[in-house]
C-alpha cells in the first residue's frame, strides 16, 4: 500500500507500460563527441596501425563484467610528412578498439599543448595534470618534436615517455620527424625508449590538406 501512495504521488501508474527510453550511448558514440568533427569517421586503414590495433586488443584483459580492458602493450610511432594522414590514423585506431569492443579510457594531447600545460599557472596542479597522462591506459601524443626544442622539454618528454615505457602502457605517436632525427630532436634517453617501446607506422605521399584544397 505504501509502494502505491508513493508512485502515486510520483504520479506513476503502476497499471502502465513504461514508457519507451532512448538507448543508452555505445563508447564509440561517446567518444565520437570528443574527437574532433574532422576526424569523427577516421579508420585505421594503414595496414600497420591496424596491426597495431589488433596486437592491443588481444593483449586485453577481462574487466568489470567481462569486458576486455587495456593493461598493457605495445606502442606505435606514426611517423610521415605533413599532411600525410597521421592523426587520421591516431583516432582510427582509437575508433577501431573501440569498435572490437575494447573498455577503454584515453587521452589526447600535442607535445606543444603539453608543454604549455605544464608551465605554473596560478591554482593550477601541474603535476597532477601530468601524473593523468603517465597513467593514462591509452594516450595519443600528437606531433612529437614539433615544438621547439630545450633542455626543460627533453626532459619534460622523457618523463612522460619513460612512465609509459617502464609500465608498458599503450602510447599513439605521431611526428614529423625522420626517423634518423628523433635522437638529435627529443634526446638519447628518449629515442632509445621509443625504439623499443614501439611498433612503426610509416606514412608517405603529398600533403592530402594542399591536395584537398586544391
Amino acid at each position: 500500500m505504501r509502494c502505491q501512495q508513493v508512485l502515486a504521488k510520483r504520479g506513476i501508474d503502476p497499471d502502465q507500460p513504461l514508457a519507451d527510453t532512448e538507448p543508452l550511448p555505445t563508447a564509440l558514440e561517446i567518444a565520437d563527441r570528443r574527437i574532433p568533427p574532422r576526424y569523427r569517421l577516421a579508420e585505421a586503414d594503414h595496414p600497420d596501425v591496424a596491426t597495431w590495433v589488433q596486437q592491443v586488443t588481444r593483449a586485453c584483459r577481462p574487466g568489470p563484467g567481462g569486458t576486455p580492458g587495456i593493461a598493457q602493450g605495445p606502442s606505435l610511432l606514426i611517423a610521415g610528412p605533413t599532411g600525410s594522414g597521421k592523426t587520421h590514423q591516431a583516432y582510427g585506431a582509437i575508433r577501431s578498439l573501440l569498435e572490437a569492443g575494447v573498455r577503454l579510457r584515453w587521452a589526447k594531447i600535442t607535445a606543444t599543448e603539453l608543454y604549455a600545460a605544464q608551465r605554473p599557472r596560478q591554482g593550477v596542479d601541474t603535476e597532477r595534470e601530468m601524473r593523468e597522462l603517465m597513467t593514462c591506459p591509452l594516450l595519443f601524443l600528437d606531433d612529437l618534436g614539433a615544438a621547439k626544442a630545450s633542455e626543460w622539454t627533453e626532459e619534460l618528454t622523457l618523463r612522460l615517455v619513460n612512465h609509459r615505457y617502464e609500465y608498458m602502457l599503450p602510447t599513439l605517436f605521431t611526428t614529423n620527424l625522420p626517423l634518423g632525427e628523433i635522437k638529435s630532436a627529443l634526446g638519447d634517453r628518449t629515442a632509445s625508449r621509443l625504439a623499443e617501446m614501439c611498433e612503426r607506422a610509416i606514412l608517405t605521399g603529398a600533403d592530402r590538406r594542399r591536395r584537398t584544397a586544391a
